[in-house]
């Protein structure tokens, strides 16, 4: 497993990391707890060593099963997690003891003295421009609660707001094959500030496998069933904000591109990878097989300059018509 610096906290994270969001199981389907520990367990046998997490995830659930599964562990482990989703807080009760109670529960879930690195969880924009949030994560850095903090947001618009923060430690977008648009004005002013980059929704909910059709069902309890137009929350979130149909259609385009010897999900996540602004990626697994081709596309050679080209030509002229949600 390759290593990127991680911005400014000097930790060295392996460049493919695990998403635990569907370890909450209630927006990916039923995981259970020991499917859970097991995907952990895989995901840090491979060389994983950045778990990124949230305390609304299973209203607490995936951050006490990472918790849990410290505790058997003795690797230097780096643990993001979220705040800032709970329903006392979104959309406008950011303040300081809303925020320092977050704080405090996940510090008790995680079983941990300090956060390795807290995010606010997409704020509001609202929120990210009055800038008082800010305020309160440098409070929390002081009073030693959490070692660095970063935001995750919807926009490059946002994020380049929240590039100014003085202490900002990684920024959270969501980047992939049908959404490119942090490439072209984040990644570079990132770099200049030494700021993180974490990349969540690398396959876009699932279509970049290539193993998804129009006609795939969903459990109940699966985002990609009930939020497909944004009926939730922010539709990029969910097969980035194409819709299924559409997204299958684009997969289907892509497959004649990838390269001999790999598949899909491997092109995909390998092609965020070839960008150095790139901190980590934070890819999800359901399955302990999942976990592990996701960590090995860390040993893939560098795509093509001509595929890269190709894959750009595409975003342009058959994908970014269809992108919806803020981007």
């Amino acid at each position: 497993m390759n290593k990127r610096l991680f911005g400014v906290t000097g930790f060295n994270a392996s460049e493919v990391g695990l998403g635990c969001w569907q370890l909450g199981g209630d927006c990916w389907g039923d995981v259970e707890e020991e499917e859970a520990l097991g995907i952990l367990r895989a995901s840090v046998d491979a060389g994983v060593n950045f778990l990124d997490t949230a305390d609304v995830y299973g209203a607490g659930r995936s951050e006490e099963l990472v918790g849990k599964f410290l505790r058997e562990r003795s690797e230097n482990l780096f643990v993001a997690t979220k705040l800032g989703r709970q329903a006392h807080v979104y959309p406008d009760q950011y303040t300081t003891e809303n925020l320092r109670e977050c704080t405090e529960a996940s510090l008790r879930r995680l079983g941990v003295e300090a956060l390795d690195l807290t995010q606010l969880h997409c704020p509001p924009p609202a929120i990210i421009e009055n800038g008082e949030v800010f305020d309160v994560m440098r409070e929390q850095v002081a009073a030693g609660l959490i070692k660095s903090w970063g935001v995750s947001v919807e926009s490059v618009e946002e994020g380049l707001f929240c590039l100014e923060q003085e202490g900002l430690a990684s920024l959270q977008v969501i980047f992939n094959v049908f959404r490119r648009k942090p490439l072209e004005l984040l990644f570079e002013k990132a770099k200049a500030k030494n700021v993180a980059i974490i990349v969540r929704l690398p396959l876009a909910s699932g279509l970049l496998s290539g193993k998804m059709s129009p006609e795939s069902t969903f459990a109940e309890n699966d985002h990609r069933g009930y939020n497909e137009d944004g009926q939730f929350f922010n539709v990029g979130e969910t097969f980035a904000g194409l819709g299924l149909a559409k997204g299958c259609e684009l997969a289907d385009q892509l497959k004649p591109m990838v390269p001999d010897g790999m598949n899909m999900a491997a092109m995909a996540l390998r092609w965020i990878l070839d960008f150095d602004a790139v901190s980590t990626i934070i890819p999800g697994a359901s399955r302990v097989e999942q976990a592990r081709d996701n960590a090995a596309v860390s040993d893939l050679p560098p795509l093509s300059d001509e595929l890269h080209e190709k894959l750009k030509a595409f975003y342009e002229d058959s994908v970014s018509s269809h992108v919806r949600g803020l981007y």
